[in-house]
């Protein structure tokens, strides 16, 4: 089906970048046409013959990767509503966010399908493997049109105090984040960032993934994160962004304080090649913010958000950033997001 509203969809924009490199990971390099041919093949195999999911919740946990976007596209394809579960989360909690989100589908990775078999049998629930649904043959033409104020996803929050609480964001929500967030830092289609924040809250779902992807960009995907292959993926020179949490910075620079002077040297050389680096999801020490700007150069940019409503503030692109200032809220946009 094709409406006013998919004229703006994120599959509207991956249309027009079709042959760009949408996303590197383990599993190869994909790109966009890739992607919009899996997860057309993943809506086609969810609906089953039906016209719209409906909003039905589909749980799914699959590693970082090309199966993750697929299988989250899928499902918004397919008119669902997607609740992303966390590759860490021990199988009780697996549960509580399955039972609690109201899922009807459940979708693993075979790697992981040990963890979520049990859960969806105990509760009656449809179980997939992603091998099932990654079939040939699918065809967009078939998939529900999308407006804004369908609900697309839930995600948890961390439960600082008490058990998580699942937040609903419609696509309009999804896309006035994304908008407003692309405008703020500059995203462009030559832009090349490094993906290593789990994919279960907004930094790394909206931040990082559907902002670049909104954009055209390429994503390079480490599942896990390492502080000596980060440092090497940034010494290559070809990344333009890069986001993480205060922690991950802190690590990456011990990395760089226990290196020989000479790769030391290549290593701030490397981060010159890149326009933004970003920390958010907590509080960045000063002391951190200091030490990371003798390395690098960069004066990290500054952000605050929240599962709720998201990103709320940020300090500016251009301009001084000052420490412990998290900066100004940005004006949103809005319209439908899927399609």
């Amino acid at each position: 089906m094709t409406t006013p509203e998919a004229s703006l969809s994120l599959v509207a924009h991956a249309m027009t970048h079709a042959d760009r490199i949408a996303v590197a990971a383990p599993e190869g390099t994909f790109r966009y046409r890739d992607l919009l041919g899996a997860s057309a093949a993943i809506a086609a195999r969810l609906l089953a013959g039906a016209e719209d999911l409906c909003e039905a919740r589909v749980a799914f946990l699959t590693p970082l990767g090309l199966t993750y976007v697929a299988i989250q596209w899928g499902i918004w394809r397919a008119g669902g509503v997607a609740v992303p579960l966390a590759v860490s989360h021990p199988p009780a909690e697996l549960g509580y966010s399955v039972e609690d989100s109201g899922a009807s589908v459940v979708v693993a990775h075979p790697g992981m399908a040990d963890r979520l078999r049990p859960i969806a049998e105990g509760h009656g629930l449809r179980f997939l493997l992603i091998t099932d649904l990654l079939v040939d043959g699918a065809r967009e033409a078939g998939l529900p049109a999308l407006t804004p104020d369908r609900r697309a996803m839930i995600i948890y929050t961390s439960g600082t105090t008490s058990r998580p609480k699942g937040v609903v964001s419609t696509h309009g929500n999804i896309q006035a984040q994304v908008t407003t967030l692309v405008d703020a830092w500059g995203w462009q289609p030559t832009d090349h960032i490094l993906l290593v924040l789990p994919l279960h809250h907004v930094h790394g779902i909206i931040n990082v993934l559907t902002c670049a992807l909104w954009s055209g960009a390429r994503v390079t995907v480490h599942p896990e994160f390492d502080a000596g292959a980060v440092w090497e993926a940034i010494a290559g020179g070809e990344l333009t962004l890069f986001m993480a949490v205060p922690t991950i910075y802190s690590r990456l620079i011990a990395a760089w304080e226990a290196a020989p002077p000479e790769r030391q040297t290549a290593l701030s050389v490397g981060c010159r090649t890149l326009r933004l680096m970003v920390s958010g999801s907590a509080a960045l020490p000063v002391r951190v913010l200091e030490r990371w700007q003798e390395i690098s150069g960069h004066v990290l940019l500054e952000c605050y958000g929240m599962t709720e409503i998201g990103m709320a503030l940020s300090n500016p692109l251009h301009g001084r950033r000052r420490p412990r200032v998290r900066g100004r809220p940005a004006p949103r946009h809005g319209g439908p997001l899927g399609g």
